[in-house]
């Protein structure tokens, strides 16, 4: 056997042909039999057909499914599997079995539109591709590691037809149990009366020993160190965006949102660990290598795949692959009514954890539908608002999404999920826009709020709008640490969540509880440049100034663009003394909108710092001519670095008088510092209640 040869099969299939195809594929994986089954409108391009011709390369068998339909085709992509197949064998010795043709219909043996090489071995049938347990017997023969030794004839003896199974074989997905093959020599695992191995994984790059993506022990020889240093967590997933087959680019939509929900669907089930949407979408529009995508988000499998709607129906074809190898663990087509979207979302997340191995508990439908609807046009509604919010760069995006919040909401008005993501866009619009009528802004985020969790008391979404109007509006610390709580507690894989529950608890000075949510945040959603920010700034809160500086140039590294951070950043600079790459740092982008509440004081006081007073009194003049009291919190961080007691305690006052927001960080905050042995500021931090 070549040493690029993997344990594989790969089905070759013409498109008409793919039902029973998949059923052949999925009799094959629920023996543990590696199984190259693609669905041919998934991925387009070089990236595919270079991701075919290296599998047909380096397969222990290929199994082309042979028809009436094949016949009739004069051209096809599996025709090109077949002639790359054919020209492999040719170069074999005359004991290798590697072609198995398989029929499914009343194709004939003297098919005259199949290669010479082909007709050369007796076919077996499959009628409608219902697969004989003596099939799959031969099959995890000639895949065993002794049959690349074995003498037996080139052409493989087989009975002409196998008669298919009474009752159909039930598409359950399971993993292949996966063995690691040593470099230098195949190891061979005795288990169940046959032999199982994973893939050679090899490249241009070299070969690595692939990684389980279970905990279960396994007997194996010591793997490359290159390979040990990729050990993504059991059961973790990445969820790619999926291909928008409508033919329709305004149609993207539709896919991206139902992407998203099948990832959120994901995250709902225990032991399930998924990518963030973030970091998942990073790669949309690349075709990226499915290593790739492992690598980067640590995971051990990707899930990905199609979506075609046609007026009131949808079909939805998704797979599931092995972040290590690079084959197929599982896949399925779903032609469904729009109006069955939730049961579909169910279908796919259920059959992804089963083929995960995960042992599913209690009721996971009632987990995956929470907060749903079954009303069409309601969800497309909401998938049109959860693309606007998603993608929002200013306020005209964000009530873009209100609007079409509001619009699933009239249609179902039911429909929990839709006000909790029309509370959270309302939350960001308010602090987007800033104006005198923000915190009337902030009441309709209650509102939503509270009818969600009235519809749907266990939506994560509903208790993390909640909380972040009772921590941020009503400054009520001990209820909204009740509501993070139970967001967390309902969606533990929720990155959204984490990150909040994570600042949260920074802020109230429960730092490691804080500290480790935003951690977890990272884990999930590695590429999402607000997760690394959440933890830097924790991190600062926390006076751990050098770990803040290396998370916030993570962050950088991310998104180096993007102005919040630099004033941040110049703060850590600022808290280690030093001032010259405070006062750089913070200079950064410091015209840009939105941030000049963190920008502005940042240089007010490295400025004073720098023994540039002027311009110190001149950036806080600027900000208090614009802001007037709205940034009184800001004025008295200012005031107590400059040495002003008296001056920052009064800003306090206005603060606490007006609610300020700010107000959130004064327990943990370094530039009040100065301020904390004052019974005015005591007197203050006791009025705000924060939980012990």
């Amino acid at each position: 056997m070549s040493p690029l040869a993997s344990r594989a099969v790969f089905l070759s299939y013409a498109s008409q042909d793919a039902e029973a195809a998949q059923r052949i594929c999925e009799a094959l994986r629920n023996a543990g039999i590696e199984v190259w089954f693609d669905q041919s409108e998934l991925r387009g391009g070089d990236a595919w057909d270079r991701s075919i011709r290296k599998h047909i390369k380096t397969c222990v068998l290929f199994i082309p499914v042979i028809s009436e339909n094949t016949h009739d085709r004069d051209e096809g992509y599996f025709r090109l599997e077949w002639k790359l197949a054919v020209d492999r064998s040719h170069l074999m010795t005359g004991n290798r079995a590697f072609l198995l043709p398989v029929v499914i219909d009343d194709a004939r043996d003297d098919d005259e539109n199949v290669p010479d090489r082909f007709r050369e071995v007796q076919w077996t049938r499959l009628p409608g591709g219902q697969t004989a347990p003596a099939f799959v017997e031969r099959v995890q023969r000639l895949v065993s590691p002794e049959a690349s030794t074995t003498s037996q004839p080139w052409a493989i003896a087989a009975p002409s037809t196998i008669s298919a199974p009474k009752t159909p074989v039930t598409l359950t997905p399971r993993w292949s149990k996966p063995v690691v093959q040593a470099a230098a020599a195949a190891l061979v695992l005795a288990a169940l009366g046959y032999f199982v191995a994973d893939k050679f994984w090899t490249s241009i790059r070299g070969t690595a020993s692939p990684t389980p993506l279970t905990t279960a022990p396994t007997t194996a020889a010591p793997a490359p160190a290159a390979a040990a240093a990729f050990n993504p967590p059991p059961h973790s997933v990445a969820v790619l965006p999926f291909v928008n087959m409508s033919g329709d680019k305004n149609q993207e939509y539709f896919s991206d949102g139902l992407t998203e929900e099948l990832l959120n669907s994901l995250s709902r089930i225990n032991e399930v660990q998924v990518a963030a949407r973030t970091s998942s979408f990073s790669f949309q529009g690349e075709h990226p290598d499915i290593a790739t995508v492992a690598h980067k988000l640590n995971v051990g499998a990707v899930l990905e795949g199609s979506v075609r709607r046609s007026g009131k129906t949808v079909r939805v074809t998704a797979q599931l692959i092995n972040g290590v190898t690079g084959f197929h663990l599982w896949s399925q087509t779903y032609d469904r009514s729009l109006g069955d979207v939730l049961q579909l979302q169910t279908d796919i997340a259920t059959a992804v954890a089963s083929a995960l191995k995960v042992t599913l508990l209690g009721d996971e439908a009632a987990k995956i539908q929470v907060g749903g609807t079954r009303d069409p046009a309601a969800f497309d509604a909401y998938l049109r608002a959860s693309k606007a919010a998603f993608d929002s760069q200013d306020k005209r995006d964000l009530d873009t999404a209100i609007t079409s919040y509001t619009e699933a909401i009239r249609l179902d008005p039911n429909y929990a999920l839709a006000f909790a993501g029309r509370a959270l866009a309302r939350y960001d619009y308010a602090f987007v826009e800033m104006d005198p009528d923000y915190r009337e802004d902030l009441r309709s985020v209650q509102a939503d709020a509270l009818k969600a969790l009235r519809i749907a008391p266990n939506l994560a979404e509903g208790h993390l709008a909640l909380a972040k109007f009772l921590h941020y509006y009503s400054l009520d610390f001990q209820q909204a640490r009740e509501e993070y709580e139970r967001a967390a507690t309902l969606a533990p894989g929720n990155a959204t969540v984490l990150r909040n529950y994570g600042r949260y608890a920074v802020f109230v000075g429960h730092t490691a509880a804080g500290l480790a949510a935003s951690r977890r945040a990272v884990v999930l959603d590695p590429l999402n440049r607000e997760n690394h920010i959440e933890l830097a700034r924790g991190l600062y809160f926390a006076r751990q100034y050098r770990a803040s500086l290396s998370a916030f140039q993570d962050a950088v590294a991310l998104d180096s663009d993007y102005s919040e951070l630099y004033g941040f950043r110049g703060l850590t600079y600022y808290a280690l003394g030093d001032f010259e790459n405070a006062r750089a740092s913070c200079e950064t982008k410091a015209d840009k909108p939105m941030y000049e509440w963190v920008t502005r004081p940042c240089l007010a006081i490295t400025y004073a710092k720098l023994g540039k007073r002027a311009d110190a009194q001149a950036m806080l003049a600027k900000e208090q001519s614009e802001e007037a009291d709205a940034d009184a919190y800001q004025y008295a961080e200012v005031y107590a670095q400059w040495g002003e007691i008296d001056k920052s305690l009064e800003s306090l006052d206005v603060a606490l008088r007006r609610r300020d927001a700010g107000l959130a960080f004064l327990k943990v905050d370094p530039l009040l510092d100065p301020l904390r042995n004052e019974p005015r500021f005591q007197a203050i931090e006791r009025a705000l209640k924060f939980p012990q």
